[in-house]
């Protein structure tokens, strides 16, 4: 009769580390679909990048710092490979396009013209969907990292080596910074 109870908790104790195994598996390809989201919106706006700065060279030929600057962090982006190695780069990557779209309005031939508009919408665009899937990505490394180090998850975490995610987050104080509005 004993041996039936201890056979019953160790099949017990079994089933418990395989759910939460299990959980972890989950949690780790959530993590791993939410980044894949990310880079997509990634690609397609560094695709839309070498258009748009070859659209802006003809109207703004002494802002030559600024194209340069686009160009040189699209490459460093694509080369990055971790959360933690392209969000900075990201992250700067959006302040300088927005230096490039504040270009136009120093040129209104620029902004009046219809191939750099639908450029700058289709970034817009992208913008949101990245702007959703970051957050999708830090809810499934926040989802993770909670099972990796709450108790008694982190046991089993540990011992099959699982890892907290990176979140994405915006590093740039300026985008931390409440915006001034003046009438």
């Amino acid at each position: 009769m004993i041996t039936w109870i201890v056979l019953g908790l160790i099949a017990l104790l079994v089933f418990w580390v395989v759910a939460i195994y299990n959980r972890l598996v989950k949690n780790r390809q959530l993590v791993e679909e939410g980044w894949s989201g990310i880079d997509v919106q990634l690609k397609r706006r560094h695709d839309l990048i070498p258009n748009l700065v070859e659209t802006v060279k003809g109207y703004a030929k002494h802002e030559e710092g600024v194209l340069t600057k686009v160009v040189e962090l699209r490459n460093s982006a694509t080369k990055a490979q971790s959360a933690g190695e392209k969000a900075p780069i990201e992250n700067q990557l959006t302040q300088t396009l927005r230096q490039l779209f504040a270009l136009a309005e120093a040129y209104p031939d620029l902004k009046a013209n219809q191939n750099f508009q639908d450029l700058q919408n289709q970034i817009a665009m992208i913008e949101e969907q990245l702007q959703l899937a970051r957050r999708y990505y830090n809810g499934t490394a926040r989802d993770n990292n909670i099972l990796v180090q709450s108790f008694p998850s982190n046991m089993i975490a540990r011992t099959f080596g699982f890892a907290q995610a990176e979140y994405f987050e915006i590093e740039l104080e300026a985008e931390r910074a409440t915006p001034q509005v003046q009438f």
